[in-house]
């Protein structure tokens, strides 16, 4: 996949999301938790499938430490998010009758920014490898859906933050436009890195690539388990889950 290509898709799937709020005047909280379950499945089916093994598979010793290091440092940055990441909004529905829209929980809107775009800046750093390295664009490939899938609910939900909190609809847009550079912007550092700064690209990606399986492990899993009414699942959920599952199975492995 072209490398421009990539960042453009990246970037413009988080502007059309976003703007879906304003296609969409009233939040369904039941189809936002099955666009999430469906995410929250997709996203733990490609780490599992694809990432995880690449992780394992590198020249770097004691992989499963910088997983681990990648789940610690989202539970830090949801500190900033409150969780936006995997949709938390969705479980502040208003109570009042006849009212089913969703009421997302108020945020800071620097920290929120500061965490979500560090959370994004790190997703794009391994995106590098696929596109520089021959032999391994299928990573490339299931990294880059990874994240369209993930960013399609975290573009609406903080798009609908900064509705809700009464931002205008020119700065919510900038500060949209700020996230979807995130990612194209972590690939770009991590390719001025290896082309000036790091000899051993290997480790360095393994390192990197650790780390963001251990964040998407953290979102998928708490999708998984926030979604549900109860913690039970309904035939609905179950399905939604089985079909992101099956469609990562058609990313070819590497």
């Amino acid at each position: 996949m072209d490398n421009l290509l990539t960042y453009f898709i990246l970037f413009f799937t988080i502007i059309i999301s976003g703007s879906a709020i304003f296609l969409f005047k009233t939040e369904n909280p039941r189809v936002l938790k099955l666009i999430l379950a469906f995410s929250g499945a997709f996203l733990l089916a490609i780490s599992f499938l694809n990432l995880v093994p690449e992780v394992f598979n590198g020249s770097l010793q004691k992989s499963g430490i910088f997983i681990l290091i990648g789940f610690v440092l989202q539970l830090i940055l949801e500190l900033l998010t409150k969780g936006i990441e995997h949709g938390h909004g969705h479980a502040h529905e208003c109570c009042e009758k006849h009212d089913h829209s969703v009421h997302f929980p108020k945020v800071a809107p620097i920290g929120l920014m500061i965490g979500i775009c560090v959370h994004s800046f790190l997703e794009g750093m391994p995106l590098i490898h696929g596109m520089e390295c021959n032999g391994h664009e299928n990573i490339q490939h299931s990294l880059t859906m990874g994240i369209i899938v993930h960013n399609i609910p975290i573009s609406f939900v903080l798009m609908s933050i900064f509705i809700q909190s009464g931002m205008s609809k020119v700065k919510s847009f900038v500060l949209l436009g700020v996230f979807a550079v995130m990612t194209p912007a972590g690939s770009l550092l991590s390719s001025l890195l290896s082309h000036e700064f790091i000899h051993d690209f290997e480790s360095y990606f393994s390192i990197i690539m650790g780390i963001v399986v251990g964040i998407f492990l953290h979102v998928s899993t708490s999708i998984l388990f926030e979604t549900s009414e109860d913690h039970q699942y309904n035939i609905k959920k179950f399905v939604t889950v089985l079909l992101g599952i099956a469609i990562a199975f058609l990313i070819p492995m590497h």
